[in-house]
């Protein structure tokens, strides 16, 4: 291959892989506009890569050139850390790639909130931007905690500077294994724009695996350390607050 070429075709990949990163903490628009997330435990599952404690899978989605997939790890992390990084309206900064802006909309519970995000592209790609509607569920006695992301893009007037994302969908799932933190993560995600199915799938896999990796880090910090979750009386997860927050 020529150097011209070369160059041009890892241009395009950057700019593909730009596109998919700004559409992975996205959520999903209506329902009946395309099929459910695959099952979590379905056999369709195809093992693509795995590095350290980090597995990435992909299937075939009906109805979509585009795979979903699914992301399986575990975090060298407390979950009370991993929470206090997801529930930070701010945090897409330090752990989702490319992203730019990042902060919370509306005042609502903690249980189900807003948030807007900016997500920078490579040229000749619009930046993308998103508001996602966060439901968070958690379970004291199985200590499990799910986090599932609508996008609502009529939440928010839109800016002419960029391209408001409106299809996707994302499941995550937090489990504690002692002072680590099991994290399932399955998305589909049909992005708009001319963009070639296959060529997006053979990007799919180390978008997830460098988000995964980044929030083991960001989780590290000492700014989310101390964080406490805090249950209902009926066993039912309301907040992730610190030691000093009444």
């Amino acid at each position: 291959m020529s150097k011209t070429g070369a160059h041009g075709l890892r241009r395009w990949a950057s700019v593909i892989s730009g596109v998919i990163c700004a559409l992975l903490v996205s959520a999903m628009a209506a329902a009946t506009a395309r099929a459910a997330l695959p099952a979590e435990n379905s056999e369709a599952w195809k093992l693509r890569k795995e590095v350290g404690d980090i597995r990435i899978y992909t299937t075939d989605q009906n109805d979509s050139s585009f795979q979903a997939f699914k992301a399986e790890a575990l975090l060298d992390a407390p979950i009370e850390s991993v929470m206090a990084v997801m529930v930070n309206p701010a945090s897409c900064v330090e752990w989702v790639l490319n992203c730019t802006e990042s902060y919370g909309v509306d005042k609502n519970s903690f249980n189900d909130r807003y948030a807007y995000s900016v997500n920078d592209m490579p040229w000749p790609v619009t930046d993308r931007d998103y508001v996602l509607r966060i439901r968070t569920r958690g379970n004291e006695s199985s200590g499990e905690i799910t986090m599932e992301m609508s996008a609502t893009p009529g939440k928010r007037a839109e800016n002419s500077n960029r391209v408001r994302v409106d299809r996707s969908d994302t499941l995550y799932r937090f489990t504690p294994e002692g002072r680590k933190t099991r994290m399932i993560w399955v998305q589909h995600t049909d992005p708009n724009g001319a963009l070639p199915g296959w060529l997006v799938n053979t990007l799919l896999v180390d978008i997830p695996l460098s988000s995964m990796q980044e929030l083991q880090r960001t989780a590290g910090l000492e700014q989310y350390q101390g964080f406490r979750l805090v249950y209902d009386e009926d066993g039912q997860l309301v907040d992730v607050r610190q030691p000093h927050d009444n």
